[in-house]
């Protein structure tokens, strides 16, 4: 069966992207823990992280490296927290999130619902800092 995330990929499902080449995405949270909380996504369906062949987990880091030291510069925090749970969608993938504490990285603290303006611009902030990196 299809995830959400391969519909989200594939434009079936809106999604805030700030980040896509031939292997994998990288876009907006709908559930953010913070702001600018993003999500790496391989495009191949692979379930378990550790799945994931040696090659594709190495360019999902390398990626995941990359957008975090935008966000660095994008939201002025103090960390960039990295979590691989893997529970909520049955598709591998990433969470990013810029951080000034420890309490931020609960999904307990994952918003409900965010205005699709405030997510849009903190895509373009982390896509100007991917741009100017």
């Amino acid at each position: 069966m299809t995830t959400i995330f391969t519909r989200i990929i594939n434009g079936e499902i809106p999604g805030t992207f700030v980040y896509r080449d031939d292997r994998c995405v990288a876009f907006m949270s709908i559930n953010p823990m913070a702001l600018g909380h993003a999500l790496v996504v391989p495009i191949e369906e692979v379930d378990v992280w550790t799945d994931c062949s040696a090659e594709l987990s190495a360019h999902l880091f390398a990626v995941s490296h990359r957008i975090a030291r935008a966000q660095q510069f994008a939201f002025a925090c103090e960390r960039v927290g990295l979590i691989i749970a893997g529970y909520e969608v049955p598709h591998a993938h990433i969470h990013l999130i810029p951080t000034s504490n420890m309490g931020q990285l609960s999904f307990a603290n994952a918003a409900q619902s965010v205005d699709r303006e405030i997510v849009n611009n903190a895509a373009e902030l982390i896509r100007d800092a991917l741009a100017s990196l």
